[in-house]
């Protein structure tokens, strides 16, 4: 594996969300991910790309201990949110995954209403009064760009609505909860071209307050809505993916400083 080391131009007047040193991961005896360090910006998009099987979607699941539900796997380095270390003795994972929500390739609501969908998270965090769970819902569905076709069919089955409302009914719910992370992999490759749009607009909406992560292969989707790219590449089939370079996605994306992401984004290989 070539031992170039990562490229990064990184605004260090940006305040970072999540802060990563060092990062290795491993699914048993295979190590899958090699001293990963990145600093993700709050108030921001940022888009993790490279080809199938680079390890995008693994890193993103150490951001909120996703993976820790995959026995034999670890995780050695340090990443912390908002100052603190995910990985620390300390750290409930359940409230950590409340407050970095995640968004899947497939849609997957609850099999109840498209209310109780969204209430699901508040009324486990014992909210209960009925006003208050209203308006947490409406306020949820607006922000996902869904409340104007859902307002009127509120008792409805999550599951009977489309593909692309199901992904925007997922956002809801996990907005519903208030995260200050919402990561998303690849949530926009099993949905038709208008909800695309859909989610595409609510993430430019609403990364002020949440900051946003996406897995997408779409080039065009990463250089559309994310500020900030990351390009990651396993360069053997059995060894560790790196990433491989970092930047503001104008950057990145024009202007490339390793020959290996100029060589991906202009589809020489991947």
């Amino acid at each position: 594996m070539t031992e170039t080391p990562i490229t990064t131009h990184a605004d260090e007047a940006t305040e970072s969300k999540c802060v990563v040193r060092g990062l290795d991961f491993y699914y048993g005896d295979f190590q899958a991910l090699t001293d990963i360090d990145v600093d993700i910006k709050k108030g921001a998009i940022t888009a993790f790309i490279g080809p199938s099987g680079c390890g995008k979607s693994t890193f993103l699941r150490c951001i909120n201990r996703m993976n820790d539900l995959i026995p034999d796997t670890r995780v050695e380095g340090t990443m912390l949110i908002d100052g603190q270390d995910i990985y620390s003795p300390g750290v409930d994972p359940v409230d950590l995954r409340r407050r970095v929500g995640m968004i899947f390739q497939q849609p997957n609501p609850f099999p109840q209403s498209i209310y109780d969908n969204v209430a699901y998270g508040p009324r486990l965090q014992g909210i209960r009064r009925k006003s208050e769970l209203d308006g947490i819902v409406e306020e949820s569905l607006r922000r996902a760009n869904l409340w104007k076709e859902a307002k009127d069919i509120l008792g409805k089955n999550g599951l009977a609505l489309s593909g692309g409302q199901q992904q925007r009914l997922c956002i809801a719910r996990v907005l519903a909860v208030q995260p200050v992370v919402l990561l998303m992999d690849e949530p926009c490759s099993a949905i038709d071209p208008t909800s695309v749009q859909k989610i595409e607009d609510l993430m430019a909406e609403i990364k002020d307050d949440v900051t946003i992560i996406i897995v997408t292969h779409n080039m065009q989707q990463a250089a559309r809505v994310s500020d900030w790219t990351a390009f990651f590449l396993q360069e053997l089939a059995g060894e560790p993916a790196v990433l491989v370079e970092y930047d503001r996605t104008s950057e990145l994306f024009t202007a490339p400083r390793d020959k290996r992401t100029e060589d991906y984004i202009t589809g020489r290989f991947g």
